[in-house]
């Protein structure tokens, strides 16, 4: 028997992702609605309304496919509940950059990552290299813009 992989989400990229699989369901019956104001225009060989509506509907379908599977996958962690000396999931971690400047990234899912905002999923270059690193650790990762040092400062569960 499989096993089915959790995926690891705080609660507020819980929360989007339901309400963006909501808003998608909601938005089945107006695809419906257009895909028959289309169909009755007639030949459907050159309706491009018809094919447009068609091709969003087959995208809105796979979207609430995935998401429907990774909300039945999820595994929400509150970072306030843990605690520790390593870098874990949910972690937020301070570290001095090559110029000795202070950059500040959570460790999040997939789905929820956002580096401008300072989110960084666990699967990434950076956030793999992260993972298990403690205070005064040293952490090299190569990145699309080269290689990048840092140095961990701090190791926050809030």
């Amino acid at each position: 028997m499989a096993s089915v992989e959790k995926l690891p989400m705080l609660a507020v990229g819980y929360e989007r992702m339901s309400a963006d699989l909501k808003a998608l369901r909601e938005e089945r019956p107006r695809i419906v609605d257009a895909i028959e104001e289309a169909r009755a225009h007639g030949d459907l060989s050159e309706n491009a309304e018809y094919h447009a509506a068609k091709e969003r509907q087959g995208q809105v379908e796979a979207t609430i496919g995935d998401l429907e599977d990774k909300i039945s996958r999820a595994q929400i962690i509150d970072p306030t509940t843990l605690s520790g000396d390593r870098i874990i999931f949910g972690a937020t971690v301070t570290m001095l950059d090559d110029d000795e400047k202070p950059v500040r990234y959570q460790i999040v899912g997939p789905y929820e990552a956002d580096a401008k905002e300072g989110r960084i999923s666990y699967n990434s270059p950076l956030g793999k290299a992260m993972i298990g690193r403690r205070v005064d650790d040293e952490i090299e990762v190569t990145v699309p813009a080269g290689e990048k040092f840092y140095v961990v400062q701090r190791i926050e569960f809030i």
